[in-house]
């Protein structure tokens, strides 16, 4: 019985999945409570929101396009 060829191999597949947990971690760095019109909340504008979290998504996206585009590895064909 003969396998089909796949694009993605097992590693791409959990390099994609690692990418996407990296970037669910940099959007719930973002969240949090906000400001209304009755009270202001500085910590809307601090270091973790504005810097850290922004990097860490970055860093997702990037590693999740470098899963997409990362080749496997050629199987020699025996016949």
């Amino acid at each position: 019985m003969d396998k089909k060829e796949f694009a993605f191999d097992r590693i791409n597949y959990i390099l994609l999945a690692i990418g996407m947990a990296i970037v669910i971690v940099g959007f719930l760095l973002m969240s949090g409570a906000g400001s209304t019109e009755s009270a202001y909340n500085p910590d809307i504008f601090s270091d973790r929101r504005i810097k850290l979290a922004p990097f860490v998504c970055l860093v997702g996206f990037v590693s999740m396009i470098y899963a997409v585009v990362r080749r496997p590895k050629d199987k020699e064909v025996e016949l």
